[in-house]
């Protein structure tokens, strides 16, 4: 009897792209694609529509979205020296963490772009990528913005009292009050978001922006919901060629499989933990890790699954002494950015290399199992290291496609401690913004790390222990030159070794930018759309 899963025949028609995954970039790629009537798209999604669906869509419920249905939930493997019970919250729904994150939106910095050009990556500088933001964002900000595009970007409303004396204490502390998303980078500075939100406080997700308004009126356009990717195909006899033809999804019945073909290209748009999964369960990966998993192997590449870029995150948390705002737009409304003095390069670019995002919410889920104590009426500081220098990796648990892959994000392990010694820098600044004048009477106690907390092991201590991370993983299967072994894509984002293949995600940026990198993502699918265009 066949075998289905290793059964190439096209079940479920043929379509110019195949698109495999419904998040940030793959919306994207797909409603900018079937703008042509004449190309067919077909996109697959291994979590539900959010199509209707108050508990996506309310930006302001976006917390309960974590350790739920539409969460992945990964763990992490035990950490040398970070925290081993933390879990990566990806989206498993339509329009990926773009619906279920807290839509802070940053234009990616000019400084990390042209980074990334000067890093040969023609065409990925600020002044090609820039112009895609504007292409994406319906934005009244001051400074040079789209206002024509289908996500709404917004100042948050200053509402929040207590937030309000944040900005006030962190300028008396040396960071002034500035705006996001005007035309500069922020190196030193603190201000209230943007966000991409509508006034009516739905989430700007690309599935809600760029889908919603589509579905079921272009004919070429195929969305297919509750479809989990097995395998991307390729041509040949036995599937051994390198020239990808589709792709073997779960049915959503679970009765079995079924395969679709893709006449042009097929992208993977998986996200930065589910992308590099999916290129080894095809045979494109580390050789020997492939062959111990018991994979064939099709192309060796080591760097898919390696280079795993995170923004880790600690926290310092008190005990309001006033009643704190009880609505809030998505309850962590202001950032504030900071050069530690730690980071010579990051400072040689003009980047801040700490950034704190201010909770006006009880904030506890690493520190309560810990023993710290906790209320009800709180707020937080969250530092967070911008652009760390500890790398991490993806590996697969087995060659089942339903198992979860180990994660290693490898917190704090930088040969030179840079990573750490940013974040006990951060926690200090949050404690000196803590103790301005404007902020005090707001205090009634701190919680977490604690006054008992003062010495420098005291802090690395606890933060080793209770960090968590802003959920950014990223540059697992990066972009790179041909000089560059562990480079996956080339600068269009092909992938090595591979025809008619490519992905597009936060698997590959080669590096974090310093800000929450929700809209960069949207942005390089823009750019996806135009190569593809292109071709």
């Amino acid at each position: 009897m066949a075998d289905p899963l290793h059964e190439n025949e096209v079940t479920a028609g043929r379509f110019d792209y195949v698109i495999v995954g419904g998040g940030t970039a793959g919306c994207v790629l797909a409603a900018r694609l079937s703008e042509d009537p004449e190309v067919t798209v077909c996109l697959i999604e291994a979590g539900p529509t959010d199509v209707g669906n108050d508990d996506v869509l309310v930006l302001s419920e976006w917390m309960h979205l974590l350790d739920s249905g539409y969460d992945w939930d990964y763990p992490i493997e035990p950490q040398e020296r970070g925290n081993d019970f933390m879990r990566h919250a990806r989206a498993k729904v339509l329009g990926g963490c773009s619906s279920h994150n807290s839509c802070i939106a940053f234009w990616p910095p000019a400084e990390s772009l042209d980074e990334w050009e000067r890093m040969g990556l023609t065409g990925w500088g600020a002044a090609d990528v820039h112009p895609l933001v504007r292409r994406l964002e319906n934005n009244d900000a001051p400074g040079d913005h789209g206002h024509d595009g289908p996500v709404r970007l917004r100042d948050v409303p200053a509402e929040d009292p207590c937030g309000a004396a944040v900005l006030d204490a962190a300028a008396a502390a040396g960071l002034p009050t500035v705006g996001f998303n005007r035309g500069k980078t922020v190196r030193t500075g603190a201000g209230w978001f943007q966000i991409n939100a509508g006034e009516d406080g739905l989430r700007m997700s690309t599935s809600h922006a760029y889908l919603h308004p589509i579905i079921g009126t272009r004919p070429n356009l195929e969305v297919r919901t509750g479809c989990w990717a097995q395998e991307i195909l390729f041509d040949g006899d036995d599937g051994s060629g390198t020239t990808a033809v589709g792709a073997r999804y779960q049915r959503p019945d679970l009765t079995g499989f079924d395969v679709v073909g893709a006449n042009r290209e097929v992208i993977v748009t998986a996200g930065a933990i589910d992308t590099p999964k999916l290129l080894m369960l095809s045979g494109i990966g580390p050789a020997d890790h492939l062959r111990s998993m018991g994979v064939d192997l099709r192309v060796d590449s080591p760097g898919v699954g390696s280079n795993l870029d995170d923004h880790v995150e600690g926290l310092v948390f008190w005990e309001a002494a006033q009643p704190m705002v009880t609505t809030s737009s998505q309850w962590w409304e202001i950032g504030l950015f900071a050069s530690t003095g730690h980071s010579p390069e990051t400072d040689a670019l003009g980047l801040p290399d700490l950034m704190m995002h201010y909770g006006s919410v009880p904030f506890d889920m690493n520190t309560l199992r810990w023993g710290y104590p906790t209320t009800d009426n709180g707020f937080c500081l969250t530092p967070n290291v911008t652009q760390g220098l500890s790398r991490g990796t993806v590996r697969l648990r087995s060659r089942d496609f339903r198992d979860r892959p180990r994660v290693d994000p490898c917190y704090f392990t930088d040969a030179g401690h840079h990573d750490e010694t940013v974040m006990l820098a951060g926690i200090r600044l949050a404690r000196e913004i803590a103790a301005q004048e404007p902020l005090r009477p707001w205090i009634a106690r701190e919680l977490a790390p604690g006054p008992d907390a003062v010495t420098d092991d005291d802090l690395i201590d606890y933060m080793h222990k209770t960090h968590n991370t802003v959920y950014h993983p990223a540059a697992t299967a990066k972009m790179g030159t041909d000089a560059d072994p562990m480079a996956v894509l080339d600068p269009q984002l092909r992938v090595r070794g591979t025809q008619r293949l490519r992905v597009v995600d936060a698997s590959a940026m080669p590096k974090l930018p310093t800000v929450n990198p929700n809209i960069s993502v949207m942005a390089m699918a823009e750019k996806c759309a135009d190569l593809l265009r292109a071709t």
